[in-house]
């Protein structure tokens, strides 16, 4: 039955979530995310491979990542925002169609320059895209299925984050690195397909006022200088007057940024919500905590396979028992912070990161996986398991209730921004700069710096969060039904409430 392209107005139209309806919404939900999240997940794989067609050197590489988190982050709160205004259903589909074209950009890359520019185009899809999944399912369903619609978008999507690194290894090692990105037109098509014909359109009818473009405009130039001036710097130079003036330049702009949120009536980003110490303390561990993570899983996937000597498909495999623990665990970590806080968890969590990103070190040439690679990665996958369901928690329950949307959102683009500048920054601090990558024992020297730079900002994190993350005296409420069943398992960045970043009240 296709779906009533009206509005649903009220809850006695919503949708159960055992009707065959309502399972092609949760289907079409999880496919669109999922291009999205395999795609951020397999990049990092197919690097190699990249740089060995182009002939480039790390710095294309990490525009290459960097490009697509650069655009996400800016535009993700714009995102919602179209979303609720125009319907949510009709953007997410917008998204999905951008997302695909910009895809098949870069499928057809002819040099790096344009492969670039099409991973920035993906991230303005993804941002169209991202929002709107968990949106439509807020809007969809009625209030009694909607943890359960979320629960199992939120399992799915965790099975297809598992499944990426092994289908892009494969497709890489197989066919080629341009196959990760074509992959996702037929995708693409039948969300499209799903989406028109079972998909409810939705709106917020108190969304009002005009979108937030300037701030938009602002944080995206200002993170494009940031990001130009930190990773081009090693190679032309700090004192470089190009590079100086575009790092003055990213000052000025994300400045102007903050200036502009606080004087506009309708703000892209509510700064309102940075007077609760909490929500404060948690955004500045998730900073530390995902910078680490960012700039280390940047890393690793070549280091497997420039000095290890992993194929595509054994390095993407190699990494699957981070997304079984988390998959296992993170739930459970979720329900003990209930009980106890989220202090306990998120100051020891960090620590085992770390622990994790250290022993990563012992990875070298010719190294054994069962008793180098896999330590590592099962110490590092139950620190994560541990940390991100309470982190994610408390940036939701540190702000008021009617901003919990928004205060996820800004807590997920705070970990895309903490990436992003880790990418760009945590080379240059180990010493792999230019064509060091093509270089093993230079790379994994650096590598193993690296591992350690990371380490040590997992074990601040933890240090942060044990100084200035408070306990509730009366304990955690029990988290809703929503709540209880949302676990998203990517470690791109923590996942987003259930009303995504429109919600804002």
């Amino acid at each position: 039955m296709a779906a009533d392209p009206a509005t649903i107005p009220g809850e006695s139209n919503r949708l159960a979530y055992a009707s065959g309806r309502g399972r092609w919404v949760v289907a079409a939900t999880v496919l669109g995310s999922a291009i999205a999240s395999i795609d951020a997940t397999v990049v990092g794989i197919a690097l190699p491979a990249i740089g060995r067609e182009f002939g480039s050197g790390l710095a294309t590489l990490q525009w290459v990542v960097t490009a697509y988190t650069l655009t996400l982050a800016s535009l993700l709160l714009v995102g919602g925002a179209l979303g609720d205004r125009y319907g949510r259903r009709r953007v997410f589909m917008a998204g999905v169609v951008w997302f695909a074209l910009a895809s098949a950009l870069c499928g057809i890359a002819a040099d790096p320059a344009i492969l670039i520019a099409a991973r920035a185009l993906q991230g303005v899809g993804a941002a169209l895209l991202t929002p709107g999944s968990l949106a439509i399912l807020e809007a969809s369903f009625r209030t009694e299925d909607r943890g359960k619609a979320i629960g199992a978008w939120s399992g799915l999507s965790g099975v297809a984050t598992a499944i990426g690194p092994f289908l892009g290894g494969w497709l890489v090692q197989a066919v080629s690195w341009r196959l990760i990105f074509v992959i996702n037109l037929p995708l693409a098509a039948l969300v499209v397909v799903v989406a028109q014909r079972h998909v409810p359109e939705s709106h917020d009818p108190d969304a009002a006022g005009r979108i937030d473009t300037a701030g938009a405009g602002l944080i995206t130039a200002g993170l494009v200088a940031l990001a130009y001036g930190l990773i081009d710097g090693p190679t032309d130079g700090w004192t470089s007057p190009t590079v100086q003036i575009v790092l003055i330049s990213a000052v000025l702009l994300l400045g102007g940024f903050v200036v502009r949120e606080r004087r506009t009536a309708a703000p892209m980003l509510p700064l309102k919500l940075f007077g609760s110490t909490q929500f404060t303390a948690t955004n500045v561990v998730t900073f530390v905590l995902y910078g680490a993570l960012g700039g280390a899983l940047f890393l690793l996937p070549i280091q497997l396979q420039q000095v290890s000597g992993y194929t595509a498909l054994e390095a993407g495999v190699s990494l699957l028992p981070v997304t079984a623990l988390m998959l296992a665990l993170s739930a459970r970590s979720g329900a003990l912070a209930a009980r106890i806080g989220p202090r306990l968890q998120m100051s020891l969590g960090p620590v085992l990161v770390g622990s994790g990103l250290a022993l990563f070190t012992r990875v070298d040439h010719a190294g054994s996986y069962v008793t180098e690679v896999l330590p590592a990665v099962l110490v590092f996958g139950l620190g994560l398991a541990t940390t991100v369901a309470p982190l994610t928690t408390t940036a939701l329950t540190a702000a008021p209730a009617r901003h919990a949307g928004m205060a996820s959102a800004v807590n997920n683009d705070v970990a895309r921004a903490a990436g992003l500048v880790a990418v760009a920054v945590l080379p240059a601090a180990a010493g792999i700069t230019g064509s060091a990558y093509l270089h093993p024992a230079q790379f994994s020297t650096g590598f193993h710096i690296a591992c350690l730079i990371s380490a040590g900002l997992c074990l601040l994190s933890g240090v942060l969060a044990a100084a200035t993350i408070r306990n509730p005296h009366e304990g955690l409420a029990p988290a809703s039904p929503a709540a209880q069943h949302h676990m998203h398992c990517s470690l791109d960045a923590p996942p987003e409430h259930p009303k995504g970043p429109e919600a804002v009240g």
